[in-house]
């Protein structure tokens, strides 16, 4: 049975995000008239919640550079380049919460420490709730859904190619997208 109208405190507990129901995934800008989609494969994660106190409440998140999939070999070649995310130097891309702000019965700002090719930068990834559940094998699941726009160049990524048409190949401005699905600690 799913719930989004849990109480809070029954959300208390630690968390490990299960990697094969989750997807990590962005959306950018091509050639300006269209959008590329694509996510990351490997990664590890967490959280804990803190019902009583949703601003005590901490999430990290690992992810495994070189696991960029856009369904483009070349493409995902040329991400992993010195041009984009550098994953020679930069194996990992991570963050790490500083804090959580509860803005409704079922969202959250969560705020954090992102760092990307040895950048780093406090964003802001807002997450709905989107319910609880017992899973076949007895394990308590919790879900989230959220997102957050970032400046790649924020983070040293100014790779781009002029268009004869006018503009540029790729967009600044990167979605991140977050489907999480956790599993609680027993």
């Amino acid at each position: 049975m799913t719930s989004t109208t849990t109480a809070l405190t029954e959300l208390t507990g630690h968390y490990d995000i299960d990697p094969a129901h989750t997807r990590i995934g962005f959306v950018a800008r091509h050639a300006m008239v269209t959008k590329v989609r694509g996510g990351f494969n490997e990664f590890t994660g967490s959280f804990d919640i803190d019902g009583d106190n949703p601003a005590a409440s901490t999430a990290k998140l690992t992810i495994k550079t070189g696991s960029i999939d856009t369904r483009n070999a070349d493409r995902d070649a040329h991400l992993r380049s010195g041009d984009f995310l550098q994953l020679d130097e930069f194996p990992e891309i991570n963050f790490v919460s500083t804090g959580v702000n509860q803005t409704s019965d079922t969202a959250f700002d969560v705020t954090g420490d992102l760092t990307i090719t040895g950048v780093t930068k406090s964003v802001t990834v807002e997450f709905d709730y989107e319910g609880t559940a017992k899973d076949p094998y007895g394990n308590t699941r919790i879900g989230f859904e959220g997102s957050a726009t970032i400046s790649r160049k924020d983070f040293g990524i100014t790779w781009n190619a002029a268009l004869d048409t006018g503009g540029v190949l790729v967009g600044d401005k990167v979605v991140l997208e977050f489907e999480v699905s956790a599993i609680k600690a027993a």
